[in-house]
């Protein structure tokens, strides 16, 4: 990897300090490194991404001085992301790529910064139309960001422009997790899923919300299962899309790489098979979880941030295998992620400097991850067929005794709202509905 002397960071930084951002009070910095109130601080601040173009230069230039390795040695997949991908997603990245849609595409959501617990916490909130909307907040995961969520938007806060109608409706709040796009990134211990969850009903709190429900994937719904163990006042039941139901016997003989134990139906036998799968593939979450701080390269070189948040290998292949099938779609009428989306979710990242401080939350985390955690309170859960396990009906109730709803749709995969917002929004009306 080449070093360039000026990064990207320190180009915001000297850019703030010469004066060369006109910020107005409701701007701020595009790279929050910077803490900017104290714990006692319960403000709510308006936020807006300003992104100086400098920074886009510097990426631009990086991306144009990447040294490329050889081409792989297989015809598949198998060794990562593939040279003829990341050259052609470099190419238009560096040449055609606009950020500043991106940006516009942010702003035109009223954005927030408040502190909880010592740290800035970056949030989209928009509020319905129509009275009495359910409150609801979304939690994103890795290699993820709000972006994932805000098609949900739309259909969720004014449903009856969506096929929809107003009883339906709800009040979104999206926030960053910690390390994680326009949030503050922890400079000590701790911040890991239970953190959140107990600063997210801070954050519903400060927002006047005295009731409402959550919902998760990925690293999200870690955080809502947390939740829900916590049970804080005012929630009144979370919904997942990678729902923990994995009984006690079947995750010790996953965890000792063992036969699956016998008995099981043949739609656990088919989990338990997805998983022992899934359990091979995610060599990137244990280097995450043990040596987060030596991913120096993705802090360095765009291409090398991008091919790392890119070799996910979800079970749809997901978002690699769309990169591949998106290097020329610019627009997508069935919801599968395209080109820009994809590489506005990278830029994100390159711009506030996150590659390693998300990575921080494997290393943080130390429970199990598929296993049932004993959550009590009322659930729903959405089986996506691209999911990493697809979870079976038996599991998912043993797993939350107050299973509230529980469908399989017949499209989507890990990341689910970004890839099927219709489909999603239509799920969470329905999971939340009797709650009304």
């Amino acid at each position: 990897m080449f070093i360039l002397a000026t990064s990207a960071a320190a180009i915001l930084a000297t850019s703030l300090a010469a004066g060369a951002l006109a910020l107005l009070p409701s701007q701020v910095a595009a790279d929050p490194t910077q803490q900017r109130a104290s714990t006692e601080d319960t403000a709510i601040r308006p936020f807006r991404i300003n992104v100086p173009e400098q920074a886009l230069v510097d990426l631009r230039r990086r991306i144009e001085m990447t040294r490329w390795p050889e081409k792989e040695t297989v015809a598949d997949q198998s060794q990562g992301v593939p040279l003829a991908t990341m050259r052609e997603l470099a190419r238009y990245w560096a040449a055609d790529y606009n950020w500043r849609k991106a940006e516009e595409k942010l702003n035109a959501y009223p954005q927030f910064v408040t502190n909880i617990d010592g740290l800035d916490i970056h949030f989209i909130h928009v509020r319905s139309r129509h009275p009495n909307a359910l409150p609801l907040v979304i939690t994103h995961g890795w290699p993820g960001s709000v972006l994932e969520q805000i098609k949900l938007i739309g259909p969720l806060t004014d449903p009856t422009a969506h096929g929809g109608m107003a009883e339906e409706a709800f009040d979104v709040v999206i926030p960053s997790m910690p390390g994680y796009g326009f949030s503050g990134k922890p400079t000590s211990t701790g911040w890991g899923p239970e953190r959140m969850a107990r600063s997210w009903p801070e954050l519903m709190k400060r927002l006047s919300y005295t009731r409402y429900v959550a919902q998760g994937g990925d690293w999200g719904a870690f955080v809502v299962d947390q939740m829900g163990l916590q049970a804080p006042a005012g929630l009144l039941a979370i919904h997942t899309n990678m729902p923990a139901t994995v009984p006690a016997d079947v995750d010790k003989a996953l965890l000792a790489g063992g036969p699956a134990p016998s008995g099981l139906s043949a739609e656990e036998t088919r989990a338990y098979d997805q998983l022992v799968r899934t359990f091979k593939q995610v060599d990137y979450a244990r280097l995450m979880g043990s040596r987060p701080q030596t991913l120096y390269g993705i802090a360095d070189s765009p291409v090398g941030l991008a091919a790392w948040l890119l070799d996910h290998n979800d079970a749809d292949g997901q978002p690699a295998a769309a990169v591949a099938s998106a290097l020329n779609r610019t627009s997508s009428a069935t919801g599968e992620l395209t080109r820009d989306e994809i590489l506005d979710n990278i830029t994100l990242y390159w711009l506030t400097n996150t590659g390693v401080s998300a990575s921080r939350l494997y290393w943080e985390y130390k429970g199990g991850f598929f296993n049932a955690k004993g959550v009590s309170i009322p659930v729903a859960v959405t089986v996506f067929p691209g999911e990493q396990y697809e979870a079976p009906r038996s599991w998912t109730e043993r797993a939350y005794s107050k299973l509230i709803y529980y469908n399989r749709v017949e499209k989507g995969g890990h990341f689910a709202a970004w890839e099927q917002p219709t489909i999603f929004a239509q799920e969470l009306r329905a999971a939340f509905r009797s709650l009304r």
